[in-house]
């Protein structure tokens, strides 16, 4: 075959609708580990928690890149594979269908007897009263119609179908394109908000953030807002207990800085829009309230701190890190119970999400952070290669923990929540809208219109009489002329006493 024509059989091989089908249905199936694992693009603190829960076989799994599905290159091949399928297959078809929409139907053919359909009978009206009745019946029908100079006509009907069938692939290629426009052009980010604080659309205020490939930071929209409340409740009985009721982060917004504020709240596929940007609430935990002094005395962290939920019951783990406490520096590992326990086998454990009797359990260490080498560490993580331990303390809501040797105290505050939202701007989503619908459109056209054929063709009998045969074809699976024969039947006036027509045991009556 040589090389031209081994890459010539490899396009029609991908071009066949058969092969887009089999990439359309590889899709899905790539999609699948986006819904099953956590995905840094929404959640990147699932994800750490997804590492905690399975030290062994998460590195596996992002080896794949199941943790940034939409952005693997695997799923990346598989969609443009499909994107080029869908064109080298539609565009021809295209052109095929544009020229048999312009071509009149077919002629008729010589022997109408043999189809299905047909029926014959004659009658004492002329060949051109038969053939004007049939013409102008079947155009107010919406038939194209041919009439031919040996007196026969054919009309066709049905070419939405097909019509259908273009625009409903045509729109998938548009889909897609609107899907990649967003990935080049759009954003997405994360970010944790906690009670009372605020967030600005910035690249410093994420937490993470993956940008399109042509997206600059400049296109940035400058809106910002804070959050003044978050609200969740649970059931409290039945086989639904400890399940979230009700969901929710109350919010003061600007889409500009001059702008006034406006409050909005934010839920579960209820989405705050500004200026195309949309910003998501995925999580939230709770933000213990301490009060952390050094050896001095000195106020080293007033605030609340953003705790990681480690199971169904909000049983969180935090770290609290005082580069600038004296004599020492000091780090505190905590868990925090909503509803403290605990248990002689597992230790302290939470029975409720509801912060209903709120615990700390904490351990403080003094010594070198490492924060002074210039390694990056993570915020949830405390090295205590370099530290000494002062001992562990279990405190409740107002208790105060005076560490050993002078090193300070720590104060138990209170309980503030944290809300985490998923900031995302894709400015291909109205062409994918758009195009979902057209689709959808395309293939109801394509399923429930039918196309069919009819022919008339007139001719005389030994006694000089007109013979009228009619005969119909679908061109479809499951598809069935017979109310249009009928019809057609009905206006051409056939008598009622002409016997059927019995063809290879098909039998057609009157």
């Amino acid at each position: 075959m040589g090389t031209v024509g081994w890459l010539r059989w490899s396009w029609r091989q991908l071009t066949s609708m058969r092969v887009a089908l089999i990439l359309l249905f590889m899709l899905a199936l790539a999609s699948i580990p986006g819904s099953l694992f956590p995905q840094r693009g929404i959640n990147q603190a699932q994800v750490t928690q997804y590492f905690r829960q399975n030290p062994g076989l998460a590195p596996w799994l992002d080896r794949f890149g199941l943790f940034d599905v939409f952005t693997a290159p695997w799923f990346a091949a598989i969609y443009l594979l499909l994107f080029l399928s869908l064109v080298g297959c539609v565009l021809p078809r295209m052109k095929h269908h544009w020229k048999a929409l312009r071509t009149p139907p077919p002629p008729a053919p010589r022997n109408l007897d043999r189809l299905p359909d047909a029926v014959v009978w004659t009658t004492d009206e002329s060949q051109e009263q038969v053939l004007d009745a049939a013409e102008k019946h079947l155009r107010s029908k919406r038939f194209r119609v041919r009439r031919d100079d040996d007196g026969a006509i054919c009309a066709e009907k049905g070419y939405m179908r097909e019509t259908g069938n273009l625009v409903f692939h045509g729109a998938l290629v548009i889909l897609l394109l609107g899907v990649a426009f967003g990935s080049l052009f759009g954003y997405r980010g994360n970010v944790l908000v906690r009670e009372d604080e605020g967030f600005s659309n910035t690249l410093t205020q994420y937490d993470s953030f993956k940008p399109g490939r042509l997206f600059g930071p400049d296109d940035l929209q400058p809106f910002s807002f804070d959050l003044e409340k978050f609200t969740v409740s649970f059931e409290a009985a039945g086989k639904q207990r400890g399940a979230p009721r009700e969901f929710a982060a109350q919010v003061n917004y600007r889409a500009a800085p001059e702008d006034e504020p406006a409050s909005y709240r934010i839920e579960v596929n209820k989405p705050l829009e500004i200026d195309g940007s949309k910003v998501f609430l995925v999580g939230w935990g709770y933000a213990p309230r301490l009060t952390v002094r050094d050896g001095d005395g000195n106020v080293v962290l007033k605030d609340s701190v953003a705790f990681l939920p480690q199971d169904g019951n909000f049983t969180s783990t935090g770290v609290v890190k005082a580069p600038d406490a004296r004599p020492q520096q000091l780090g505190l590992q905590a868990i925090f119970l909503p509803t403290t326990s605990v248990d002689p086998e597992r230790g302290p454990i939470s029975l409720f999400p509801a912060a209903v009797t709120p615990g700390l359990f904490m351990s403080a260490w003094v010594g070198d952070l490492g924060l002074d080498d210039g390694i990056p560490q993570s915020i949830y993580k405390l090295e205590t290669g370099e530290m000494d331990k002062l001992g562990i303390k279990a405190l409740a809501p107002g208790d105060t923990w005076d560490l050993a040797d002078g090193a300070g105290s720590v104060t138990f505050d209170g309980v503030a929540q944290f809300a985490t939202f998923s900031v995302a701007r894709d400015p291909g989503g109205p062409i994918a809208l758009i195009a979902s619908v057209i689709a959808i459109a395309g293939l109801v056209l394509s399923l429930f219109v039918r196309r069919r054929r009819l022919w008339v063709r007139v001719g005389h009998d030994e006694d000089g009489r007109t013979v009228v045969r009619v005969a119909g074809l679908a061109r479809t699976e499951n598809g069935d002329p017979g109310d249009d024969l009928d019809d057609l039947i009905d206006v051409l006036d056939a008598p009622d006493d002409q016997a059927p027509v019995v063809l290879e045991g098909v039998t057609r009556e009157q």
